[in-house]
């Protein structure tokens, strides 16, 4: 085989002359794209980066935004337990403070009506006993309803004080003596004999029946009253049982 030098040399130089002109004209330009093309393909990248980091940092602050929502709920959640609890014990204790009251008001109410009615049994007691201590003594001999208290009628007048006794029949002034029947003249007169003795002077007496008396006599005038009779006797008994304050002297 026979090399043709010139020819191949030709060849070379044509060869590196191609070279040259891609190199120049092809290889550069197209390099320059690619470049911009991986420039603009780092910048993409780059975005994506960024967007993936925003996008992770936004559902990262999501994340975190909706645990501080479900401890805020939690939390409110667990505030309005504790109002509504608050709430259910101060309703539980007005209802109990009112149950108290008005178990204590009614049974104030039941004390009042015992007492009440222990009072009323006793009043109707107390007037049984002194209607029938009445009956009793009203059923005593006539003779004795007033001879048997013209004594103790006197022995009352004597313990009055002195200006009082001074007054009683003075200037002829006629007392009232009440008896539980019309007097006999011989009682009368033993009332008018005791009673002058009483008083040191004679008396004028005016008799008036007042049955009430049952058994006893009764001097009335304007300024003194006294009395020594059943009847009295068992106002004050009655008046000692009910506890009365206001005793008939």
């Amino acid at each position: 085989m026979r090399i043709d030098w010139s020819t191949l040399a030709l060849q070379t130089i044509n060869a590196l002359v191609l070279i040259w002109l891609l190199a120049r004209f092809l290889f550069r330009p197209v390099a320059g794209i690619i470049a911009e093309r991986q420039k603009a393909a780092q910048t993409l990248i780059a975005d994506a980066e960024a967007a993936k980091r925003a996008a992770v940092l936004e559902r990262d602050t999501a994340v975190r935004e909706t645990q501080q929502l479900v401890a805020a709920r939690g939390d409110a959640m667990k505030a309005v337990a504790a109002d509504a609890a608050a709430e259910k014990a101060a309703l539980l204790a007005v209802a109990q403070a009112d149950a108290d009251r008005l178990r204590a008001a009614a049974d104030a109410e039941a004390e009042a009506a015992r007492v009440e009615q222990d009072k009323l049994v006793a009043v109707r007691a107390t007037q049984l006993a002194v209607d029938i201590a009445a009956k009793l003594l009203a059923k005593l001999p006539e003779n004795v309803r007033v001879s048997g208290f013209i004594d103790g009628l006197a022995d009352a007048i004597a313990q009055l004080p002195e200006p009082v006794r001074a007054q009683l029949g003075a200037n002829g002034v006629a007392l009232t003596l009440a008896a539980p029947h019309a007097l006999s003249p011989q009682e009368l007169e033993h009332c008018r004999t005791v009673l002058a003795a009483c008083l040191n002077r004679a008396v004028s007496l005016e008799v008036e029946v007042d049955p009430q008396l049952i058994a006893g006599l009764e001097l009335r005038a304007a300024h003194a009253v006294v009395r020594n009779n059943f009847g009295a006797d068992l106002a004050q008994i009655r008046a000692a049982l009910l506890g009365s304050e206001h005793v008939p002297s």
